[in-house]
């Protein structure tokens, strides 16, 4: 095992790969009485075709997430419940390119190791529950499709994006998750939630040595390194198309406005890259700029509002969003200022300040067990190094992020999705 020292951030990451290609990072907090550990497939809501044992497999929309609601079903019961009556709060996620599986526990922190590992690495499906699951997930479709929030969100994928299926809803549809079967559930585990699509992030109190040690002993001895995976024709540079405008039951419009990036690269440059367009972002009408405070004074935006900088495998986007009386005017607003600024450059002072500001939540997010093993699962299958973020961030320049804004913030390459109130004219 490794042990690196990350003075900046006064951070010490062990790290080993397994035999059987699991990469395993513990992060040893001495002085903490609680851990935390995160069990991260390289597997998402996106990867519906993907090549193995000699063929093309095609899935429907929404397998990834529903292989995570039933990971927790044992033959003797339910992991979740194990692990709450062994003092451990569990929980697991589905995004766009990973799922992950967590506790976070101030006790019998190896017992709880053994019966995560346990569960995400043995699956046990039946017809009958891939049945009633359906209909529980095909419920929660429903509700998603009812929400605002999520219409606009995928308004706007699917605007910017004609190939990429990070523009399809990780949930799936009620018709996908119907095509869903036992079999299907099992092939797909078979293929990512093996060792060598895999990492273990750990955060605590803890013996590195240890973990390596229950990792050997339960997982499976041997794993698959490499799946390739099919993510839909080469994207043009711009967007597929201009706008989406849906009506639902709202009181005030919503919208998101995204700028479609450049897909980002593996391993430090990823890292430049997303730190290039959060700082875009804040430069542009992050909520110290003088752009929101008129957006805000003319009362174009509120306080709900929000913005960042998102990448998955083959895409990449700036995207801001909130409620709005007018998200048309506040589209030309944005491309405006996106425009001066390409062409004057950014006032220097507020650039400094802003960077700090950015840095000092980075910083600030280290006090997370949680964040800290969640980034250093993305950092891994994203080829970048979490702990290196002072030296990659301190590198990058006002030149630099003007040149990003001049690039990415153009017409041809932005979106906008409103979802307006119902009956509501443009």
């Amino acid at each position: 095992m490794v042990c690196k020292e990350y003075p900046r951030v006064g951070e010490t990451l062990y790290h080993a790969e397994l035999e059987n290609g699991l990469h395993v990072y513990v992060d040893v907090k001495p002085e903490f009485s609680k851990s935390f550990a995160f069990f991260a497939t390289n597997y998402g809501g996106m990867d519906m075709r993907f090549f193995l044992n000699g063929a093309w497999h095609d899935t429907p929309a929404g397998v990834a997430h529903f292989l995570e609601h039933k990971m927790f079903d044992t033959e003797d019961g339910n992991a979740l419940q194990d692990l709450a009556a062994n003092g451990a709060s569990p929980n697991a996620f589905t995004s766009t390119a990973l799922t992950g599986y967590y506790f976070e526990s101030t006790e019998k922190f190896e017992e709880n190791l053994r019966i995560l590992l346990s569960f995400v690495s043995v699956p046990w499906f039946t017809p009958e529950s891939v049945d009633k699951e359906q209909g529980i997930i095909g419920q929660e479709i429903r509700m998603v499709e009812d929400d605002p929030e999520n219409q606009v969100f995928y308004g706007l994928m699917e605007s910017l994006y004609q190939y990429n299926p990070a523009r399809v809803s990780i949930a799936g549809t009620v018709e996908s998750i119907a095509e869903i079967t036992a079999d299907t559930l099992y092939d797909c585990h078979a293929a990512f939630y093996n060792p060598g699509n895999m990492t273990l992030c750990v955060c605590g109190n803890v013996d590195p040595e240890q973990v390596c040690a229950i990792a050997r002993e339960i997982l499976p001895k041997e794993g698959i390194r490499d799946i390739p995976r099919d993510y839909g024709g080469e994207e043009p540079q711009g967007a597929y198309q201009p706008e989406k405008v849906q009506e639902m039951a709202v009181s005030t419009p919503i919208f998101q406005l995204g700028w479609k990036a450049d897909p980002a690269p593996m391993g430090e440059a990823h890292m430049r890259q997303q730190f290039l367009g959060e700082l875009a972002c804040e430069a542009v009408f992050g909520t110290s700029t003088p752009l929101y405070a008129r957006l805000y004074a003319q009362g174009l935006v509120n306080q709900n509002f929000s913005y960042g900088y998102e990448a998955y495998p083959g895409c990449a986007l700036l995207a801001m969003g909130g409620e709005s009386r007018d998200p048309w005017a506040v589209r030309e607003a944005v491309a405006a200022e996106a425009a001066r600024i390409g062409a004057e450059g950014l006032d220097e002072a507020l650039f400094a300040r802003l960077k700090k500001g950015v840095y000092g939540g980075k910083a600030r997010a280290l006090n997370s067990f949680e964040h800290i093993c969640v980034s250093l699962a993305q950092g891994h299958f994203a080829g970048e190094e979490l702990f290196r973020f002072p030296e990659v961030f301190e590198a990058i320049t006002k030149a630099d992020v003007e040149e990003v804004i001049r690039r990415w913030m153009t017409p041809e390459r932005t979106a906008l999705s409103v979802v307006r109130p119902k009956g509501e004219t443009a």
